[in-house]
């Protein structure tokens, strides 16, 4: 069968004038389905999870998935040389995905992270989200209770042989009345732990409830608490994730951390170059868009490892304006974007959410996500991308 004609793939999307243009489709880039070596960063990708789009129930609060095309994709991600950084905020983690069908999908995706190994002979690297959104905000009276909040998901998780990410806690940010608290909180957790975990900070403006984190609004008052922890207990940390969309504070707290603890930067905005480092270092990736950019950002980190810096900047530049698209204020939404792309590029059927997040976004968001991703580079199948956001404008009543 001949491909399509790229310079005849056009499509009819919405302005914010209240109009239609003509966008013509770019050629597609051709990266590999599959790593080529070992990179020289370590990578996680946030995963997002699949809505299962035929079950039963109320879709505003039941939590149904594709388990086939949920760790599917998984899978793919690992055969890209990339982790997986399971049950996070990307997988909709305190916004439609309970801690029940979270630990399910860690049990799942352990198992799956095993037999690939197997199969493939390649590492299938995996860290889980430990929190304790189990408990009830409204009801939840003392810090003793968030400690043995996390202990449980932690005993949970271990046992069903998975590392742990340690997610900031909202019911500690309700609670806690002083760095103090954090200090208790996060000490019994680390001694309490197998290995070596990965701490998560989680900047407000991904969730709101999380302001005033390790103590204070001040973000660098609050980096000074969490870096005592951390360093207080390096030997427990393999590293700490930073998602507060602000570079100089990210290298600021790297240069600052244990030696051995990673910084793994959490910066949608920033991480080509945060990636890249300088003289005095470089972060390590935990990314939510290095799901919805997963082959360019293996093409990338490859290029990196083989010593072309200048190739790794080619490649990951154009994701930049995408991935600040997708990450834009309100920041908490961005997860549509990340499921709309793997709705575009195949790797689901349909562009349903759980908790119906798919309504999250507008539809000149999604028409201007088309734009960048084709730009970008990021549609492995400008036709079939095309088809798909043609389904998504008819059901917003443009044809």
């Amino acid at each position: 069968m001949n491909a399509p004609i790229l310079s005849s793939l056009k499509i009819n999307l919405p302005t914010e004038a209240g109009r239609l243009e003509t966008f013509v489709l770019s050629e597609p880039r051709a990266y590999p389905d599959k790593a080529r070596g070992a990179f020289n960063r370590v990578a996680f990708a946030a995963a997002h999870v699949v809505a299962d789009a035929r079950a039963a129930g109320d879709p505003s609060s039941d939590c149904a998935l594709d388990w086939d095309k949920t760790i599917g994709y998984r899978q793919y991600l690992w055969g890209l040389g990339l982790g997986v950084a399971e049950a996070m905020d990307t997988a909709q983690r305190g916004m439609g995905l309970d801690w029940p069908t979270s630990l399910e999908l860690i049990r799942r995706a352990v198992a799956a992270a095993k037999a690939w190994q197997a199969r493939e002979g390649r590492p299938a690297l995996i860290a889980s989200g430990c929190g304790t959104d189990h408990l009830d905000l409204g009801q939840v009276r003392s810090i003793d209770e968030v400690i043995r909040a996390y202990e449980e998901q932690m005993a949970s998780i271990e046992a069903a042989g998975g590392r742990l990410i340690i997610m900031a806690s909202r019911a500690l940010a309700r609670l806690a009345r002083s760095p103090a608290d954090y200090e208790r909180v996060y000490a019994r957790v680390l001694v309490g732990a197998r290995e070596p975990v990965i701490i998560h900070w989680l900047g407000e403006m991904f969730d709101p409830m999380l302001a005033g984190y390790w103590g204070s609004p001040d973000h660098m008052r609050a980096m000074q608490t969490a870096l005592g922890i951390i360093n207080a207990h390096a030997a427990k940390v393999d590293g700490v994730k930073v998602s507060l969309l602000d570079k100089q504070k990210e290298i600021l707290m790297r240069r600052q951390l244990a030696k051995g603890v990673r910084m793994y930067t959490g910066d949608d905005f920033n991480y080509a170059e945060l990636i890249a480092g300088d003289a005095m270092g470089h972060s390590d990736a935990l990314l939510g868009i290095f799901d919805a950019i997963a082959p360019s950002a293996s093409a990338a980190l490859a290029a990196l490892a083989a010593g072309e810096r200048t190739s790794f900047a080619a490649i990951l530049a154009p994701t930049v304006p995408l991935s600040r698209h997708i990450f834009q204020v309100p920041t908490r939404c961005y997860k549509t974007g990340v499921v709309f792309m793997a709705y575009l590029n195949g790797w689901q059927d349909h562009f349903v959410m759980v908790g119906g997040q798919q309504s999250a976004r507008s539809i000149l968001h999604l028409a201007q996500l088309f734009r960048l991703a084709d730009r970008a580079g990021v549609l492995r199948d400008p036709d079939m991308a095309r088809r798909r956001m043609v389904r998504v404008l008819a059901v917003h009543g443009i044809a």
